[in-house]
This record gives C-alpha cells, sequence and structure tokens, in this order.
C-alpha cells in the first residue's frame, strides 16, 4: 500500500453473504484504497443466514469500519442495525454499513448506483414501462428508484415468490406516485408485459457465473427498441445481454451499477471521492481472467 498520512490508521472494510466465490467487490476496492493511500483492507467474509447476528456483534467488536451486504442479507439485516438511512429505510433493503464507533448505520447505495448507470445513458424512467425479473434485495432498491422517478412497473417472480412480489408492489404502490404490479414469472406473462415495454431489468441471480447459459427470457421475446439492463456482473456479458444483442435491443451490464454503487459505498466509509476508472480496470481485469478458467 502507497503511504500516507492514514497508512497506520488500518481501517477495515468487508463484503458479507452467501455464498461469496465470484464477488469482484475486494479486487474493486482494494484497488481504490491503494490508488489513493488509504490504509484499508476490503475482505470478503461467508456469512450463512443463521450467523448473521453474530457476525453483526463481531463488526462492533473488532471496530470494522464498514460492510456491502449481499444476498440473502439485504432484508434480515436491518432489525440488527442502530439506524437507517431514510432512503434505505424506505426501500426496505441495506446493501452498506458504516461503522461509527460501534453504532451500525444501514445505507442503500444500489438504487442509487443503478439509476446512475441509466441517467448516464440519457435514459430517464420518468412515463416508462419497466419490467423487473426477482423480488429479492436488489430488486427492491431498483423498484423503488424507478417508481420514484416516475416509472410504470411490473414485478415478475417465479411462483414460490409470487407473494414477494405482490407485497413489493404493494409497498412501492403507498409510497411512490404511480402503482406497481406483481405477476408470476412465466413465459405468458413475459410475453405480455414485454411487448409493451420499453426496460427489462434482471435483478436475480440466474446468469451468473458458474451457471452462464441460463437466462429467464426466451430470445425470441427480445427485440429491438428495448432497453435490457441485467445486474449480473460475471460473466460482465451474460446470457440475457447477448442475446438482447442479437435482437437488436440496446444493453447495460451489471459492472456498471456494482462500480457506481461500490464507488458511493466507498465514499460513506473514507470521506473521499472514489477512483472509479482504478475501480473499473481493475474489476475488467479481475473479471476477464476469471471468465479464462
Amino acid at each position: 500500500m502507497k503511504a500516507s498520512e492514514n497508512s497506520a490508521k488500518i481501517g477495515l472494510c468487508g463484503l458479507i453473504g452467501y455464498p461469496l466465490g465470484y464477488t469482484v467487490s475486494p479486487i474493486m476496492h482494494n484497488a481504490a484504497f491503494e490508488s489513493l493511500g488509504i490504509g484499508y483492507l476490503y475482505l470478503p467474509f461467508k456469512v450463512r443466514a443463521e450467523g448473521l447476528k453474530r457476525a453483526i456483534e463481531g463488526v462492533r467488536a473488532l471496530n470494522i469500519r464498514g460492510l456491502n451486504v449481499t444476498t440473502p442479507h439485504k432484508v434480515a439485516i436491518i432489525p440488527l442495525l442502530d439506524e437507517l438511512d431514510p432512503l434505505a429505510e424506505k426501500i426496505g433493503a441495506v446493501n452498506t454499513i458504516v461503522n461509527s464507533g460501534g453504532i451500525l448505520k444501514g445505507y442503500n447505495t444500489d438504487a442509487e448506483g443503478f439509476l446512475k448507470a441509466l441517467l448516464e445513458r440519457s435514459i430517464k424512467p420518468e412515463g416508462k414501462s419497466i419490467v423487473v425479473l426477482g423480488a429479492g434485495g436488489a430488486s427492491h432498491a431498483v423498484s423503488f428508484i424507478l417508481a420514484q422517478r416516475g416509472a410504470n412497473l411490473c414485478i415478475l417472480n417465479r411462483l414460490q415468490g409470487l407473494k414477494r412480489a405482490k407485497e413489493l408492489a404493494g409497498r412501492i404502490s403507498k409510497i411512490s406516485p404511480r402503482k406497481a404490479r406483481a405477476l408470476e414469472l412465466n413465459r405468458e406473462n413475459l410475453n405480455g408485459v414485454l411487448a409493451e415495454a420499453d426496460i427489462l431489468v434482471n435483478t436475480t441471480k440466474v446468469g451468473m457465473s458458474p451457471s452462464i447459459d441460463e437466462t429467464l427470457v426466451p430470445a425470441e421475446l427480445l427485440r429491438p427498441g428495448l432497453i435490457v439492463y441485467d445486474i449480473v456482473y460475471n460473466p460482465v456479458r451474460t446470457k440475457l445481454l447477448s442475446e438482447a444483442e442479437a435482437a437488436g435491443a440496446k444493453t447495460i451490464p451489471g459492472l456498471e451499477m456494482l462500480l457506481r454503487q461500490g464507488a458511493l459505498a466507498f465514499k460513506l466509509w473514507t470521506g473521499r471521492e472514489a477512483p472509479i476508472e482504478v475501480m473499473q480496470q481493475a474489476a475488467i481485469k479481475w473479471l476477464e481472467e476469471y471468465e479464462k478458467k
């Protein structure tokens, strides 16, 4: 690590979730810390659902500065925290934690990170018909920010998780200017909603390495004029994105969201603007090497 006035003050950050074998977050954040000469280290911590409470106790005991939170803990972790940022409270999901003297505060940088990738392409959600696949923690953030920005949302989830999707749609409808609806994720409903959709967002893990040949959307339902945003980042080009491109649709890879939410978390932990180009280069290099294995 480069020397700096902070180099003697080693801070620890990390990621909790399960499983974590695919994560590029340590590579991305450690490159950023080193680039700015900040004496921090970022580590992955595999934490199963039954160990979540003990893990959070450990964050306080070890004075870990901050955490990212991933599947399956983004919602379950909320009761274990001391405070919530207003946006995280509205969304009902946390993906970033800041430890200030033993007080743990939860944030959601997923929502803004997701939105930034759209706005930077001059894609505004207002008035758009948007289909969201999945109803987990990431979908909470994505669906809320899209609805808040005036999108017309339809959330699709598999039958066994349809109740969660309906609860999410109901919650969004109460706190946003437009109502959201929820349907079972099947071929018939996909065919119906995608015919009129402007944007399709996959918030599920389907298509993630090592299951790179999987997709929830039949290729024949993809078309020119549709924008397809897959938040899966490993591989960078998922099967869904590849088939969308082949169909003439515009695509946005999940690495865009990962970088932007990561940069927001970085600033919360350090008070410094994240070197996003450094983070991007480190992430792409790691992902390219991973895909060769």
